[in-house]
């Protein structure tokens, strides 16, 4: 993508005064310089194909109000917005306006559609006489098509107490073509003390106000804004989306006390918030107490990334989840994403779509044993269920299968074996875990890679915050692991601690 300029962005604040108006539409409530400021949330844009892709935003005019609702009136307000190829909006290439409703909590899900391929536009809104914030978005390559090499950008893990959100700044500034969230873009606990940041309520969230308010405070945040609009999101949730550590309709304890009814409301009300505030597209809507999210999303020829939701269809973790030797963690009944994704997941790729198939989801992939056994909350949890995909991947003669996962707060780099008991086993794939934005604070700066006796088959570790940078093109993938040195306070610089390349047809991970 081409560089953007800190005029249009909110990397340095809001669209250029002299850029073309908007025309001029009624609104349910009226339009005028008196209003607040409804764009406090900023843009974002998601999902894109090779002719269209989703534009969001949500209003609010005072975020942190307890109801929800972020400071709008009971009232529907129509909203206006424009797609343009630069970004002073002379040229239109698709417009409209559209109405963000009361019950939706004011957000918007715009598919802006007619796009040419494998190209970038700006794109912006206008409501109560006010202008968005600009962003920049970008389309897919056409089927049958490589287009430009793409960097992408992935992370997961923004704990909005446990530090600032640096991480989201320094990703912008890489200008990636497409960003990857894997899960915990919020986090559900109540406020806590000596932290950097506090969480809005002092209580675990638990009601659709709830959510949309801590959903208002996180995107309140400028870094996090900077991301959205530097580029389109393709997201996944995973466990704190909701609560911790659930396993589909299964919860983790008992913490705070709920009723089946409540625990039910619950999950109804957190995917209804996830909905509106991810520029995902109807397709994606929630329905009640579940949220349709596994997906999958085209590159032209060079990639398909396999969005897989490793938390509603799993099965409870095995003896009692934590860190133990399991037994019943082998058991062929046991599933992570549910026998219906996991068939999903494999006819897909067996489409073999692109020379890159990319799977991204949310819990570490790769066997990893020590001296307390394994994570039952991870894939060491469900080892039937990796071993049918992994199987199924060779059968299918997958080229070049990559793994992205998140939630373990670290970055690791792995390669994906044939056999886990056998060190001399075939290598079938790789994975490439990213550290969080903020979750776990500073960290301590760790390299050395525990337990590798064991797990020969870990390449690197890294305990800082971060995120993972890759560079696709039909040779290779890059993957550069980016680390901050502090959240703890704002605005550390990003340094490169390794660099990885899989080459086409290669599989496992080469030190650059």
């Amino acid at each position: 993508m081409q560089p953007i300029s800190r005029r249009t962005l909110v990397l340095g604040g809001l669209a250029a005064a002299g850029a073309t108006a908007l025309p001029v539409r009624s609104t349910v409530i009226a339009a005028t310089a008196a209003v607040p400021y409804p764009f406090q949330l900023g843009i974002a844009s998601g999902e894109p194909d090779a002719g269209s892709v989703v534009l969001w935003t949500r209003l609010a005019n005072a975020p942190l109000n307890a109801d929800g609702h972020g400071g709008m009136a009971n009232a529907d307000v129509v909203v206006d917005w424009q797609v343009s190829t630069d970004d002073r909006f002379t040229t239109l290439v698709a417009s409209g306006s559209v109405t963000a409703t009361y019950a939706a909590a004011h957000s918007v899900h715009v598919i802006a559609s007619g796009l040419n391929a494998d190209s970038d536009y700006y794109y912006r809104f206008r409501a109560q006489g006010h202008l968005s914030p600009v962003g920049r978005t970008r389309t897919a390559p056409a089927l049958g098509t490589t287009g430009r090499n793409l960097v992408m950008a992935f992370t997961s893990c923004s704990h909005y107490e446990e530090g600032y959100f640096t991480v989201y700044r320094r990703i912008a500034e890489d200008n990636p073509g497409v960003i990857l969230h894997l899960g915990d873009y919020i986090y559900e606990y109540g406020a806590a003390t000596g932290r950097p940041r506090t969480h809005a309520g002092t209580t675990e969230i638990v009601t659709l106000a709830d959510y949309r308010r801590r959903y208002a405070q996180y995107k309140s945040d400028p870094d996090l804004q900077a991301a959205h609009a530097v580029a389109p999101w393709i997201v996944v949730p995973d466990d704190h989306e909701v609560e911790n550590n659930h396993a589909g309709n299964i919860r983790a304890d008992s913490t705070p006390a709920l009723t089946a009814a409540q625990w039910t409301a619950r999950r109804t009300a957190a995917y209804q918030a996830y909905y509106e505030n991810m520029p995902l597209r109807p397709a994606q809507a929630s329905n009640g107490a579940s949220i349709p999210l596994f997906r999958r999303l085209t590159w032209g020829n060079l990639a398909t990334f396999h969005m897989l939701d490793t938390r509603q269809y799993r099965s409870d973790q095995a003896c009692g989840d934590g860190w133990k030797v399991c037994s019943d963690a082998d058991l062929a009944t046991r599933s992570l994403p549910g026998n219906a994704q996991e068939s999903w997941l494999l006819d897909g790729l067996g489409q073999h779509s692109g020379t890159w198939d990319i799977i991204g989801q949310q819990v570490f992939f790769a066997r990893r044993f020590n001296a307390s056994g394994a994570s039952m909350d991870s894939w060491d949890g469900y080892r039937a269920s990796r071993a049918r995909i992994q199987q199924g991947w060779v059968d299918r003669a997958v080229r070049n299968p990559v793994v992205l996962t998140g939630d373990v707060h670290r970055a690791w780099a792995s390669n994906l074996m044939a056999d886990y008991n056998n060190a001399n086993s075939a290598v079938i794939g790789s994975e490439l875990v990213t550290s969080s934005v903020s979750s776990s604070g500073d960290g301590d700066g760790a390299t050395t890679i525990p337990d590798v006796g064991t797990n020969p088959w870990l390449k690197f570790y890294n305990n800082r915050r971060g995120y993972v940078r890759t560079t696709i093109s039909p040779a290779q993938l890059r993957a550069d692991f980016r680390a901050v040195a502090k959240v703890s306070e704002h605005g550390a610089a990003a340094t490169t601690a390794r660099s990885f390349v899989i080459e086409e047809g290669r599989p496992g991970l080469q030190t650059v």
